[in-house]
């Protein structure tokens, strides 16, 4: 993919961040058909769940970034752009993903090869979790760093 979709994509993926309550992170992702979007998510709490008001309940129980996710009422990015394509009766078989931030956690990697997603673009090479490579590489996903 040139630089030019690699770009517009990414600032879609920050478009869509913005959406996101989360007072730890904002996450966009978004999944692309033949350079079309056919999804967008965000992360954040179940539709109708409150949000978290004026402070993080994974900081205040001391938590570090990527720690205490069973105290967080979000979804990640990635879930909840899977699950909107569901309910709106979207096949997000052969789509790629582009996130505005690190790889996928291995949880959401998980997703993305059940989902059939084959290729992860996202703003960083870090990865969330070293299982998340080893899942993607026997999941048949390619991961890439946006080309900016």
């Amino acid at each position: 993919m040139s630089n030019k979709w690699d770009r517009y994509f990414f600032d879609i993926c920050i478009a869509v961040s913005s959406k996101s309550s989360c007072l730890s992170r904002q996450v966009g992702a978004i999944l692309v058909r033949d350079h079309s979007i056919v999804a967008t998510g965000y992360n954040g709490p179940a539709r109708g769940f409150p949000h978290c008001k004026m402070q993080c309940p994974r900081k205040v129980a001391g938590y570090k970034s990527g720690e205490g996710l069973h105290i967080c009422p979000a979804a990640h990015a990635e879930g909840n752009c899977i699950a909107n394509a569901a309910r709106l009766g979207v096949i997000v078989s052969n789509t790629t993903l582009y996130l505005n931030q690190t790889t996928p956690c291995k949880d959401c990697m998980i997703l993305l090869v059940n989902a059939g997603i084959t290729e992860v673009v996202a703003e960083t090479s870090i990865l969330y979790h070293e299982l998340s490579k080893q899942i993607a590489e026997h999941g048949k996903i390619k991961i890439r760093k946006f080309d900016l």
